[in-house]
């Protein structure tokens, strides 16, 4: 891995470490180390990191802002690739918007609103990436990213980029067809706004993120939603009804704001996390015989 380590910085590709914890790059403050640590500083550069990961067959994953990622206490084996504020470019031309896929949701919002243009409303307190949040098709408030999305363009692990239309990413509730068929990171993607009232839609916004602060937990370490809600119940519902707000294991806690979030209270680990998410799993079914599924993504060495 040494001689790996020192191919990609004679690259110079932007920032890369050996053995990163990532708990430091994730929002619930969680996670072992990676054997390599890869944050390019262009989207050029991102190609030349993943011409050398196909090269070596190394096994690889990319992450955002971290949110909605739980990383194994062992860390994660091969290459972990963090899009950031080399991948955060953003052009608007008139309604249409290209942005980087390491470029904040919540920023971009509320750039967009100051715009005067409206369809991002719903993203205004989802704390991911751009790129993350077309990966998972990242949604609240009633509209998500398949709503305004018309193309992304798509850095294959074969080294090929690619656009795929809104239909192509086959989007349905939190997932599209990155996680279900194509491993693939997200470079950049057009949105498709409209022009609307700047007061009304910055109106709309505050409100969006008053309703989050007033109801989610985010004055700890989180990760966001933890499971996805079994429709036609909602998970922090059926949570909350079962009497687990506040439950806790090691340090990793139920909020008592939120069922369906748990939060980092003091030095939890992942698998502090996964016991938690196994006891809610089991209760939820032996009390009402619902199937709980993560919508968090767990990740890194068993």
């Amino acid at each position: 891995m040494d001689a790996i380590l020192t191919e990609f910085q004679n690259l110079n590709i932007g920032k890369v470490l050996k053995n990163e914890p990532l708990l430091h790059h994730t929002t619930i403050k969680i996670g072992g180390p990676a054997d390599l640590f890869i944050e390019p500083s262009s989207a050029e550069n991102l190609k030349k990191a993943m011409d050398v990961i196909e090269k070596h067959k190394i096994k690889w994953r990319a992450i955002g802002r971290g949110s909605n990622l739980l990383v194994s206490d062992k860390g994660i084996e091969g290459a972990v690739i963090k899009l950031g504020s080399g991948l955060s470019h953003l052009n608007i031309n008139e309604t249409e918007i290209t942005v980087g896929g390491g470029h904040s949701l919540v920023s971009l919002s509320t750039l967009i609103s100051k715009k005067g243009l409206t369809g991002l409303e719903f993203a205004s307190g989802i704390p991911g990436s751009v790129g993350g949040a077309v990966y998972m098709n990242a949604g609240a408030h009633g509209s998500d990213i398949s709503k305004i999305l018309t193309k992304a363009h798509i850095l294959f692990d074969d080294g090929k980029m690619e656009w795929l239309t809104n239909e192509e990413m086959e989007f349905s509730y939190r997932t599209s067809v990155l996680q279900k068929k194509r491993s693939g990171i997200v470079v950049e993607a057009v949105f498709q706004l409209a022009a609307g009232d700047r007061a009304a839609i910055v109106s709309q916004m505050q409100k969006n993120k008053d309703y989050r602060k007033e109801t989610q937990p985010w004055n700890f370490p989180c990760a966001g939603s933890i499971f996805r809600n079994p429709l036609p119940n909602y998970a922090g519902n059926l949570i909350e009804v079962a009497g687990l707000k506040g439950f806790s294991i090691g340090g990793a806690k139920i909020s008592e704001m939120h069922g369906n979030f748990i939060v980092n209270a003091g030095n939890a680990t992942a698998g502090d996390v996964l016991a938690l998410i196994q006891h809610v799993k089991d209760t939820i079914y032996s009390l009402y015989e619902v199937k709980m599924e993560t919508e968090v993504e767990i990740i890194g060495k068993k």
